[in-house]
């Protein structure tokens, strides 16, 4: 089994997450500055470099004031695609 970062699934789910900062208008640091993370975590994520555990997930969600159930379902979507 791959690592979780390097699969199609995380990459929905990252890719999902930037569009969201992105359609907020928000700047990475303006979303760092939220979460009181350097701004690199952000670009770190975005760019897959990093990984978020679910408490990490649902506070970046929550930053972002969109449901963490949303990217879920993209990811589980994801995984019946690659079947």
């Amino acid at each position: 089994m791959t690592a979780s970062i390097n699969t199609q699934e995380m990459q929905v789910l990252t890719q999902w997450l930037k569009q969201e900062r992105e359609s907020q208008q928000l700047s990475m640091r303006a979303l760092a500055e939220r979460m009181d993370k350097p701004h690199s975590y952000i670009q770190k994520v975005e760019q897959g470099e990093r990984r978020l555990d679910v408490v990490e997930y649902v506070w970046y969600c929550r930053s972002l004031k969109i449901e963490p159930q949303t990217g879920l379902d993209l990811v589980q979507q994801a995984l019946k695609g690659n079947k």
